[in-house]
Order: structure tokens, then C-alpha cells, then sequence
């Protein structure tokens, strides 16, 4: 999993799924796109508008990237 935060765009995105593949983009708000990939899994979630829709302050720095290991994985 993944999360950047693009301030001059201020949209945050949450990349579930590293692997390559082509995926199709669905507004479910006027805020948040899923991207749906393989088998209609949800690979990604993007967040316009990020700093009226999340508290930043408490969610950045983040700086995750991995698998979380087996302890943490519920």
C-alpha cells in the first residue's frame, strides 16, 4: 500500500495494489474516484479536494509503503 498527498492539487491517493494493470475509473462522490482493476478489485482511491475532506494534520507526514507485516494484517 501506498498514500501520497499532491498539495498542489490537494488530492490524496491510496494505491492498494502495486501491480501494473488496467484499471477503470468510478466517481462514487464529487470527491472520491475508486480505480477498479482486475476482478473488479479496488486498486486505488483518490480524494479531491483532500484538505477539506480529511484532517491532513493528523493523517501527513506519511510515509507508508509495503506489505504490513503478518502481526498487523487483521
Amino acid at each position: 500500500m501506498n498514500i501520497t498527498y499532491n498539495d498542489r492539487a490537494d488530492l490524496l491517493y491510496i494505491r492498494l495494489d502495486e501491480r501494473q494493470q488496467e484499471v477503470i475509473s468510478r466517481r462514487v462522490s464529487d470527491d472520491v474516484v475508486l480505480d477498479i482493476g482486475e476482478d473488479e478489485k479496488i486498486i486505488g482511491i483518490e480524494v479531491l479536494d483532500a484538505s477539506k475532506n480529511i484532517s491532513l494534520e493528523k493523517l501527513l507526514p506519511i510515509k507508508y509503503s509495503g506489505t504490513p507485516t503478518p502481526d498487523l494484517a487483521a
